[in-house]
């Protein structure tokens, strides 16, 4: 494969404007630009949840989520350009089954809280949710193919039931928001 970057600084967006794949040049505050970035972002911090200590299965489906995300944003690098294939989302719903059915039910609302892989996998969730937004409002502003938006939805969920998944390995549990409505229905 031949060298694609040969040259990182390049000073060509010195002017507030970035490069697309397809060679067009957009303002770097466009609607593009901040998914591109937020999608990115959801990938460094995944890389980072990547060197804590994780069960093999989830280090093994972190990895490939981390090749779906830079393929999805290609594809939003590329207006109209189909990276992110449907087969992406279904390894996510079947995650989300398999690791979902160990878990026991909520029976209230946890707090992103509990071991340093779990904190680290809620706030991967809560970038994935920021980038989905931003996938959502550059969909409102011109032509988004829907495999991003679902994709960056059903990582989100995962990346929730990871955390639970993550506060078990050693024997932990989740850390449980304290309602004070739910302490007074128990003892009333």
């Amino acid at each position: 494969m031949a060298n694609r970057l040969s040259q990182i600084a390049t000073r060509t967006g010195d002017n507030g404007t970035t490069g697309l794949g397809d060679n067009t040049r957009v303002s770097k505050d466009s609607l593009r630009v901040h998914a591109m970035g937020d999608v990115d972002e959801l990938n460094s911090h995944i890389g980072v949840l990547l060197c804590e200590e994780l069960p093999p299965g989830v280090r093994e489906l972190l990895v490939e989520v981390q090749h779906q995300l830079f393929n999805l944003g290609g594809e939003l690098s590329i207006p109209g350009f189909e990276l992110l294939k449907p087969e992406a989302v279904a390894l996510l719903d079947d995650a989300l089954a398999e690791h979902n059915a160990r878990l026991p039910r909520l029976a209230e609302f946890i707090l992103p809280a509990g071991s340093r892989a779990a904190a680290l996998a809620h706030v991967c969730r809560t970038v994935a949710r920021r980038a989905e937004r931003a996938v959502v409002a550059l969909g409102a502003a011109e032509p988004v193919k829907e495999s991003p938006r679902h994709y960056l939805n059903r990582l989100s969920d995962l990346l929730f039931v990871l955390s639970r998944v993550l506060n078990r390995m050693n024997g932990g549990d989740d850390v449980y928001w304290k309602s004070e409505r739910m302490a007074r229905a128990a003892t009333e």
